[in-house]
């Protein structure tokens, strides 16, 4: 079984990084780990700089290591047995760095003991930032994708009862009810909007482009079917192919069959299959 895709991210890998940085400057300033008390003979706050210059060195080996996991993820997949082997090797290189810094400024201290404090001690700075990171990325994670479904869901109910029409320079010239709309046709700078109103076909000839009507209706069941049409599906009856081409017959007499054009075939088929439409051949 693979980690998610979401731990191994640029954006997320800057923050792990970043972050156990912080944690580790915090951690080292308050606890004092790694013998750190035989550093100095200095003030807290000049202890504050060397600290920082001692993680920011040791982080290196974090930052490389993410670097290589990175590009080696492109190609393969990381299982969570690679990842907790990378992470232990992280914690193994970074204790052997600071087991190194240690014994440099105490050559007294036993280098095993050394080591197993480092190794202690590393493991703390580097395994409770990571697990924080890794429940916090799980939920922003799971936190959009919900999102993303209420949208989706939103998208697809949300269907206007009134549909309203505005010309070229944004003014309302006209509102339809969604059930009344039958079909848009393009008439050079003009749209002509064809609905039925108390049992008769109206139609209203607007100044807009039908680009422009198509953006605004595009949460509608109102859709393009040819560079000159727009049809809305709920009066939709019958889609017929003969050997002009597949056309679209509407539930009103008086009105004409709305051609479907070849690019807009499958997707106008596609839609009045899902939702039960007949064809006929």
């Amino acid at each position: 079984m693979n980690i998610p895709d979401h731990i191994n991210n640029k954006r997320n890998i800057v923050r792990l990084i970043g972050f156990t940085a912080l944690f580790a400057l915090v951690f080292i300033n308050i606890y004092k780990p790694f013998s750190s008390s035989l550093w100095y003979n200095i003030s807290e706050f000049m202890f504050f700089v060397y600290s920082s210059l001692v993680i920011l060195t040791g982080l290196l080996v974090v930052l490389i290591s993410r670097i290589v996991m990175y590009l080696y993820s492109r190609r393969h997949q990381i299982s969570y047995g690679k990842y907790a082997i990378w992470v232990f090797l992280e914690i193994l290189f970074m204790s052997l760095f600071y087991t190194m810094y240690t014994i440099i400024l105490n050559r007294e201290r036993d280098v095993m003991d050394s080591f197993e404090s480092s190794f202690i001690n590393t493991a703390l700075v580097l395994l409770l930032p990571y697990i924080v990171l890794w429940f916090y990325f799980g939920w922003r994670e799971s936190t959009k994708r919900l999102e993303k479904i209420e949208s989706e869901e939103q998208e697809e109910v949300d269907i206007p009862g009134n549909i309203t029409f505005n010309d070229e320079k944004g003014v309302l010239r006209l509102s339809v009810l969604c059930n009344d709309l039958l079909y848009i046709e393009s008439s050079e700078n003009y749209v002509v909007i064809n609905y039925s109103n108390k049992g008769k076909v109206k139609r209203y000839l607007l100044r807009n482009t039908l680009k422009n009507i198509e953006g605004a209706l595009e949460r509608s069941r109102i859709i393009r079917c040819h560079r000159s049409y727009l049809v809305n599906l709920e009066r939709a009856k019958v889609i017929r192919r003969d050997k002009e081409g597949l056309f679209i017959e509407l539930d009103t007499e008086g009105v004409i069959d709305i051609p479907v054009s070849k690019s807009y075939q499958k997707k106008v088929s596609e839609i009045f299959l899902a939702h039960s439409f007949k064809i006929r051949n």
